[in-house]
């Protein structure tokens, strides 16, 4: 180690400002500052950023514009427009969908179905879904008319302006309602046909996509034209549009039922529940026709309305006990399957809603009054001269004849026009009494009143006061002239004197099975005693005249085995279209056995223009031809008496 001392070190110091204006750096042994010159070439520059608060400030106050806008509208829609827009949420989220109630069928007296319903769907469309946007082409509804014409049956320009409507945003037309189930699995196929094409060819159009369906049900009246007069039919709404379908329609339609369920994209959702209401079936109802009886006799009226060339005709069959309406027939009928081949002049039931004037088989009428006040008997002598001046005309019978000796059974037998005349004379002690009296026994027959039937458009025929009778109106109302009826009323009138002189309103309804199976009967019909008993029976007897003897009109009637009771009646007709007498109302009224009555038939036929006219020649047929087959339908035994003869004629 060395004696030298080690050189101490300096410990700086604490650095001494520099002095102002010196250029100095601080610190120890500090240099002169330099002066900045310019910069030099090359050297990067140097960016100066603007203070970031006003920036802030702004993005800070636009975010609060728009939470408070937010919360302003949540406010709006939670609390002042809540009940609104859960409405209208509540709305586009739930569908409701009526379910059809089945309407109920209509069958005759031993349940066999004359109207039924069966399932049939309302062939729809989206007008939207056949835009050129829609389908990438022009002529997509001509393309879908072409395909649906055939199988709907409709006109292919109508189809293209209901896929076409004026309304572009329509979205729901109807193309065809209530086809049946093979008309829509024909469409059904042919639009799944052609969705495989569009898959597998991007240049193809289902054209049909748009097409679909809606469940209903269709009417279907398995026996076509039989009893169509009575039944009626159902309109394109499904409601009644006539007959019984219309009278009855409430009990047949039943209620509609209803179905509220939550849907997405069109789809159930199952987790969310619904409400349904079910539809009530309508009830069965239960007429008192005879099917095979009806067939009868709506055969053999066409047959003679055709062989006469006639207007119309009508035929009604009845139980005289009853008062049911076993048929009612008319021709030419229509079938309610096919209203729109219909002739719109044959729709409706022509034996209740046509007011016709009845000729002689009013006679009958007069001839109850008559004996019932015991003017007189039935084998009172009548003088019946060829002419009768009565007012200010001149009465004749329908063939000129001598001087006939006829006793008042002969007048009915022979259908006196003169004879009847001079008969109800003796109803009162002056003519104004005795058309009072005759007036009284009309209304109490039923003529004048609706039968009871309540059925659509029944007529109630024309029966003025009889104080506003015309003097001829005196005279020919006794021989069914000047007063009009509808065929069930005139039909009444027999059953009237067949059931022993008590009416009993005609019915056609037995009663109804409601969607409980239970059948109700209807009520029963109201009875009114018209005659005695007595007096039914002497018709009775007096009407056999008509067919059994040789002097009578109504031969043609006849029926081996059985005793008949019936009444021809030729009168003029009242043309509806002018108003004004053309033609001939020809007829025949019976009912049978006579001795035991169990059925009245009545038969009409309007304006024959080939052949007879006469009531007798043409009805009588018909007459016997139903009333034939109605015996044996109801089994009733053949007359085990002979009929007792009254006198017809008598000498001077």
């Amino acid at each position: 180690m060395s004696d030298r001392e080690p050189p101490r070190r300096r410990v700086p110091g604490p650095a001494r400002p520099a002095r102002p204006g010196t250029g100095q750096r601080p610190g120890p042994g500090a240099r002169p500052a330099r002066r900045p010159g310019p910069p030099r070439p090359g050297a990067p520059k140097t960016i100066r950023l603007g203070s970031p608060r006003p920036r802030l400030r702004l993005v800070g106050v636009a975010l609060t514009l728009v939470l408070l806008a937010f919360v302003v509208r949540l406010f709006q829609v939670q609390a002042v427009d809540a009940s609104t827009y859960a409405a209208k949420a509540e709305q586009n989220r739930y569908v409701g969908q009526v379910l059809a109630a089945e309407r109920g069928e209509i069958t005759d007296r031993n349940g066999v179905a004359l109207a039924t319903s069966e399932d049939a769907y309302d062939i729809t469309a989206d007008p939207t879904m056949f835009t050129p946007d829609e389908l990438e082409i022009a002529d997509g509804p001509e393309q879908a008319a072409a395909l649906l014409s055939p199988i709907l049956g409709q006109d292919q320009d109508e189809l293209v302006e209901k896929l076409r409507p004026e309304n572009e945003a329509l979205r729901y037309v109807k193309l065809a309602g209530r086809q049946t189930p093979q008309v829509w699995k024909q469409i059904k196929d042919l639009k799944s046909a052609l969705a495989k094409k569009a898959e597998s060819d991007e240049s193809a159009a289902n054209v049909l996509a748009g097409v679909f369906s809606v469940p209903t049900s269709k009417r279907v009246y398995p026996n076509n034209e039989l009893a169509a007069g009575i039944l009626g039919w159902v309109n394109a709404e499904g409601r009644g549009g006539g007959g019984i379908e219309l009278q009855l329609d409430k009990r047949l339609a039943g209620k509609d039922g209803k179905i509220r369920y939550a849907q997405s994209g069109g789809r159930l959702v199952p987790t969310v529940g619904s409400t349904e209401t079910p539809a009530v079936p309508g009830s069965d109802i239960e007429l008192t026709i005879d099917r095979d009886i009806q067939w009868a006799a709506q055969n053999a009226i066409s047959k003679q309305v055709e062989e006469s060339a006639a207007d119309r005709g009508y035929v009604i069959v009845q139980d005289t006990r009853t008062g049911e309406v076993l048929a009612m027939a008319n021709a030419p009928g229509f079938d309610p399957n096919s209203l729109s081949e219909a002739d719109p002049a044959a729709l409706g039931n022509a034996a209740v809603q046509d007011a016709f004037e009845p000729g002689s088989t009013a006679k009958v009428l007069s001839m109850a009054a008559v004996l019932e006040e015991n003017a007189a008997t039935s084998g009172t002598h009548v003088v019946v001269p060829n002419r009768l001046h009565r007012g200010d005309r001149l009465f004749k019978d329908d063939i000129d004849h001598p001087t006939w000796y006829l006793t008042l059974n002969g007048v009915l037998a022979k259908s006196s026009n003169i004879g009847t005349i001079l008969a109800t004379g003796q109803l009162g002690k002056t003519q104004a009494q005795a058309n009072k009296v005759l007036y009284d026994y009309l209304r109490a027959f039923g003529l004048g009143s609706h039968t009871g039937l309540g059925f659509p458009g029944e007529t109630k025929g024309i029966l003025a006061p009889p104080d506003t009778w015309s003097t001829s109106q005196q005279y020919t109302i006794p021989f069914g002239q000047g007063v009009s009826v509808n065929a069930m009323q005139a039909a009444s009138v027999y059953s009237t004197i067949a059931n022993g002189g008590v009416r009993v309103e005609p019915t056609l309804v037995r009663g109804s099975k409601g969607p409980d199976g239970r059948f109700t009967p209807a009520p029963k019909p109201e009875e009114t005693r018209v005659v005695s008993e007595k007096t039914a029976k002497t018709l009775a007897r007096m009407l056999e005249s008509v067919v059994d003897d040789e002097e009578g009109t109504g031969t043609k009637a006849r029926i081996p085995g059985y005793r008949v009771a019936g009444k021809t009646g030729t009168a003029n007709r009242v043309d509806p279209a002018t108003g004004k007498y053309h033609g001939y109302t020809s007829s025949f009224a019976g009912f049978a056995p006579a001795d035991k009555p169990r059925i009245t038939v009545y038969c009409v036929i309007q304006n024959a223009t080939e052949g007879s006219y006469f009531g007798g020649q043409i009805c009588g047929p018909v007459y016997k031809q139903v009333m034939e087959f109605a015996l044996k339908t109801l089994q009733v035994p053949p007359t085990g008496a002979a009929p007792a003869a009254l006198p017809v004629t008598f000498k001077p």
